[in-house]
């Protein structure tokens, strides 16, 4: 039996899709921008958006004035197209092409963010992994 490649698959949804057939695409992500007023996080947080290639999200981060931004997407295709988007912003964005099941993060941050990307996981181990280096590498966890 093939295994499945989650990197072949997501570079095919998003050289095959438009941004707004996505059933997770919202032009202002209310919820996520609710969380960070609530948890009163600053502009000047390290935040990574997990599977934030071609979503919004970093768009109004942006333009509340935050400065510390990091996406990670597993989908080259998906960090170009918001790379396109963005445009001169882009520059100041730390861009991640990684699979988030294997993700060895360089940094520790302050926020973070996976509005869609966890309940993709299937696998127990790669569930585990996830958790594991969320939990080691958020500055302030807030939930746990």
């Amino acid at each position: 039996m093939e295994r499945f490649d989650r990197k072949k698959h997501w570079e095919t949804i998003y050289q095959t899709k438009d941004i707004t057939d996505f059933s997770w695409y919202q032009p202002t992500p209310t919820t996520s921008l609710e969380f960070l007023k609530q948890f009163n996080v600053s502009t000047k947080a390290k935040i990574i958006d997990i599977g934030g290639g071609d979503c919004l999200f970093v768009d109004h981060l942006l333009d509340m004035g935050y400065t510390d931004i990091t996406i990670l997407d597993i989908s080259a295709t998906s960090l170009e197209r918001a790379k396109q988007r963005l445009g001169n912003r882009a520059k100041s964005i730390k861009w991640i092409e990684a699979d988030v099941a294997t993700f060895k993060p360089t940094e520790k941050y302050d926020f973070w963010h996976d509005r869609a990307v966890f309940h993709f996981l299937t696998d127990e181990q790669e569930i585990s992994n996830y958790l594991e280096t969320a939990k080691q590498n958020i500055n302030q966890p807030v939930f746990w």
